[in-house]
């Protein structure tokens, strides 16, 4: 990574016949020995040669794209003169290699009966089906008032709810992701107790959630038809809730090894900058903690598309197959819901500068290091070893985040680059900015400044060992920007699949 004249533009490798522009420049000024026949937006693209008509643009070292357009040297490269290409190159940064050991490979968490740890202490309310959450909000907002000061060491009262549990058949892809996940968000070492509460006629019935894993103190389960109505569901849930609270908030932190940590990786509102800076810096820290013994989890499938071949080829192959199997599904998927992987970045992530889809792809993985894939799973599907994984997910942050949590993580580290506001219940989630002017412009909102990369206040590996920290710290019980402000309430998002009916 090679910074132009004053810093105005970054060549990404050496191969590239692209740079990105650090700040915006005007017509005729003079970059890499080119006059500028036109502005380029910052974080945008501009030719270091001609291209011709079909030619191929190189961006990271691999193929982003192709001219649709004869394209000078020194022409802004953008969705008006390039297009999606079907040529990827086979090498890459895909190896597979593993980092040192960091020194601190210790957290202070929350040590449950199964061995499994939390990072958190809350209580989860959990709606079976789109009728009970009013109830289920009811509730948590009644416990936080009458119950959350009696007992301090409860984080709060988490009302997990969703639009789903009925109007929907009780078999079937849609139905098993919609239990899977709730069962995931049931067992999650981050909740130190829990109520289900559901109407009674649901397809989604409760009987569906009863466990073992639970002691009769932590756990229960009621629906709204059999205790009189919604006053009174509150009222019967209060009673419920005060010995699960008690029980909870004799939980203490204790310290705990990396190994005990799952980072649920997103990236939400990317631009030009995510595949440069925080993306990157992210993965540094994915494989510090896979090298302590940790795991780390990438998702968002339609966002690896055009560069899935750089994470198989870290793979073994029952890993690689699956990963081959999900792509597949994916062109199926969309190609019969109307539309294609090809289109997937939003007017966002064009107007920071990015193109293709491939451009998009090649910057996301960026944030899975260059760990091996240990495994690939379905989505909201528990995850069973440690090491960097990759989760099957759509690439809408609320639902793959979501389905990420249910499959164990407990942590999440979110990069952005046009300022996403995510936080989740009852995993904390650290936000990421891209460059320091995001950092500087949603400082309520942002927790790391990955833009002093790009000023070369900072080198990507002491960024990302910094980022390993604040993980530890935040997983420790320092609160992120997104839980102070209390984003969660309304972020549990499971993957919807199939007809309502």
């Amino acid at each position: 990574m090679t910074s132009g004249v004053a810093s105005n533009v970054l060549k990404l490798d050496a191969s590239d016949n692209v740079v990105v522009a650090l700040r915006p420049l005007a017509i005729g000024e003079t970059v890499e020995g080119l006059t500028l026949t036109n502005p380029i937006p910052m974080g945008h693209k501009l030719s270091l040669v001609a291209r011709t008509e079909g030619d191929p643009i190189v961006k990271y070292g691999q193929v982003i794209g192709r001219a649709t357009q004869p394209i000078a040297a020194g022409e802004h490269v953008h969705s008006h003169n390039c297009g999606m290409a079907d040529l990827r190159n086979a090498a890459g940064p895909g190896g597979a290699s593993q980092r040192d050991l960091p020194a601190r490979r210790t957290f202070q968490g929350f040590l449950r009966p199964n061995g499994r740890v939390g990072t958190r202490n809350y209580i989860g309310i959990l709606a079976s089906v789109n009728c009970s959450t009013t109830v289920c909000h009811a509730i948590a907002a009644e416990a936080e008032k009458r119950l959350l000061p009696r007992f301090p060491g409860i984080d709060g009262f988490a009302a997990i709810v969703h639009d789903q549990g009925c109007g929907m058949a009780g078999a079937g892809e849609g139905f098993e992701t919609l239990v899977r996940t709730l069962k995931g968000y049931r067992d999650h070492p981050n909740f130190g107790g829990i109520l289900i509460v559901g109407l009674g006629c649901e397809v989604n019935q409760l009987t569906l959630y009863r466990s073992s894993d639970w002691t009769k103190e932590r756990f229960a389960t009621f629906n709204i038809q059999d205790v009189g109505g919604s006053a009174s569901a509150v009222r019967r849930a209060l009673e419920i809730l005060e010995p699960i609270a008690a029980a909870a908030n004799q939980d203490r932190r204790s310290e705990q090894p990396v190994s005990k940590l799952t980072l649920a990786m997103q990236c939400g509102g990317s631009d030009a900058f995510s595949g440069i800076s925080a993306n990157p810096a992210l993965g540094v820290a994915s494989d510090l903690l896979v090298a302590a013994g940790g795991t780390s989890i990438l998702s968002e499938t339609p966002e690896i598309f055009g560069a899935e071949h750089l994470l198989i080829a870290r793979s073994d192959a029952e890993a690689g197959e699956k990963i081959t199997k999900m792509i597949e599904w994916w062109r199926d998927y969309t190609g019969k819901n109307g539309a294609e992987l090809d289109n997937n970045p939003s007017p966002g992530n064009k107007r920071g500068g990015l193109t293709t889809i491939l451009e998009k792809s090649l910057g996301a993985v960026a944030k899975g290091g260059r760990a091996p894939v240990a495994g690939a799973y379905a989505y909201a599907e528990p995850i069973d070893r440690n090491g960097f994984v990759f989760m099957d997910s759509p690439g809408y942050d609320p639902v793959s985040a979501t389905g990420q949590v249910a499959s164990g993580g407990n942590i999440i580290a979110f990069t952005t680059g046009r300022g996403s506001c995510f936080g989740a219940k009852p995993t904390p989630s650290i936000k990421l900015a891209s460059t320091t002017a995001l950092f500087n412009s949603m400082p309520e909102d942002m927790d790391i400044d990955c833009g002093r990369v790009l000023s070369g206040e900072i080198d990507l590996e002491t960024l990302g060992r910094s980022i390993y920290e604040t993980i530890l710290d935040v997983a420790s019980g320092k609160k992120s920007r997104s839980e102070e402000f209390g984003y969660g309430d309304h972020e549990f998002v499971p993957w919807k699949i199939g007809a309502t009916l």
